[in-house]
């Protein structure tokens, strides 16, 4: 008892004899790990082992998934498979799950009774009946019919209206064409056209020409 209260100096040459001390010490099982209220401890053991079976199975279907998946992405590389025609298989697949579940379906079912009922009901009836009465009455009121013959009057004469405009239009251009005071300004144009073609004409003609060399020969200058 003594030993025991002893302070443990970590320097000490004896250091390793309460470490020696410690292992004559037997270990109770039943203070390393209580078994579970009902469980004995021959079951207990049972469960452990089948528990590192299932962990070591799980462990293993592990690696064999990666490596199912490894070969998946290889075969789809060669097929020139992109990851967004994966997408749209999943997206597909999920849609066509979604619809063929039991949810989907009774929903379905029940929007299906539900559109039935209330266009079966009397209310809805009553109302699609007054509905097309209001149609029928306003298609057949004299406002109604007076107002569709002012539109459509209203659009012949505004069609007609832009037909006179355009015929005017060109009457006018061609009485302006043929006026006395075109022909003339026509005559001017064509003058001065011609006037400054004839100018060009000169001008081109006296830069080839010699600069009147054979016309007037050189005088010399006579000496004072």
């Amino acid at each position: 008892m003594e030993s025991a209260n002893q302070d443990i100096n970590l320097n000490s040459p004896n250091k390793g004899l309460l470490a020696d001390a410690m292992t004559d010490v037997p270990v109770d099982n039943a203070a390393r790990s209580a078994a579970p209220e009902g469980l004995t401890l021959a079951e207990e053991e049972e469960l452990r082992s089948e528990l590192a079976k299932v962990e070591e199975e799980i462990g293993t279907l592990r690696q064999v998934l990666a490596a199912k998946e490894r070969h998946c992405g290889e075969l789809k590389r060669k097929l020139g498979l992109t990851p967004l025609d994966g997408l749209k298989q999943n997206l597909s697949k999920s849609w066509h799950d979604v619809q063929v579940s039991n949810a989907y379906v009774k929903t379905s079912e029940k929007l299906g009774e539900w559109n039935d009922k209330v266009t079966q009901s009397d209310l809805y009836l009553s109302a699609s009946s007054t509905l097309e009465d209001w149609n029928e009455k306003l298609t057949q009121s004299e406002a109604y019919k007076k107002t569709q013959e002012t539109l459509s009057q209203a659009g012949q004469k505004t069609s007609a209206a832009l037909s006179n405009v355009g015929s005017v239009i060109s009457r006018k251009l061609g009485d302006m064409r043929n006026s006395a005071t075109f022909k003339s300004f026509e005559d001017r144009v064509g003058t001065i056209k011609s006037r400054v073609v004839g100018s060009r004409e000169n001008s081109t003609d006296s830069l080839h020409s010699p600069s009147g060399a054979g016309d007037k020969p050189p005088q010399d200058n006579a000496p004072f």
